[in-house]
């Protein structure tokens, strides 16, 4: 066993002890809201929003984007479970806004290995790589505002997204904590 799955297990048990009556929690979400934001480990949704466990579904994935996946997610969190309110924030410093989709395929093709960056992205690897990684849309950031409008505007006009369920749009500030609201991405998201 490795130092960090032993880590993990130790800090589980802590939890378990713990853990109180937390197992009656409901299924559907106490507070009817869902939120798509990034895997970032800076992020941490529950006390950004604060949150509780129960409270909202936390739909995380690299740069909080409205992946097919994710409007996946929505889609079930609203239609078997019950959220009526729905916030995709994204963050500053993300770093898909690093790379494009032909860096990461380049990345990918020569090895399979961790790249390094120092102001450009290099691959050290000795692994094969391949190509596999030029067919995907990685799904980048160019402009951190127009991302968020972007991913709003696509949740908000999805055949499966109901036109009832407001759509907000927020950047994270790694640096402050705080939300700042998207305005454009905010008024795209409203209520049809």
């Amino acid at each position: 066993m490795s130092k960090l799955v032993a880590e993990v297990i130790q800090a589980n048990e802590q939890y378990v002890e713990n853990f109180g009556d937390k197992g009656g929690l409901a299924l559907p979400p106490a507070r009817h809201f869902a939120v798509l934001t990034c895997m970032d480990a800076r992020l941490d949704p529950a006390k950004f929003a604060g949150l509780a466990e129960g409270d909202a579904h936390v739909i995380r994935n690299a740069g909080g984007r409205a992946s097919d996946d994710a409007i996946r997610s929505l889609v079930i969190s609203y239609k078997l479970l019950g959220t009526k309110e729905w916030f995709v924030i994204h963050h500053t410093d993300c770093g898909m806004e690093l790379f494009t989709n032909e860096i990461m395929g380049n990345l990918l093709a020569s090895s399979l290995d961790t790249a390094t960056f120092d102001g450009k992205w290099k691959d050290i690897g000795t692994t094969p790589g391949s190509n596999e990684g030029k067919e995907i849309d990685f799904l980048t950031i160019s402009n951190l505002a127009d991302s968020v409008v972007e991913d709003v505007a696509k949740v908000r006009n999805h055949p499966l997204v109901p036109p009832s369920i407001p759509v907000y749009g927020y950047i994270y500030d790694v640096k402050t904590g705080r939300l700042i609201e998207v305005e454009e991405a905010t008024k795209v998201g409203t209520v049809k």
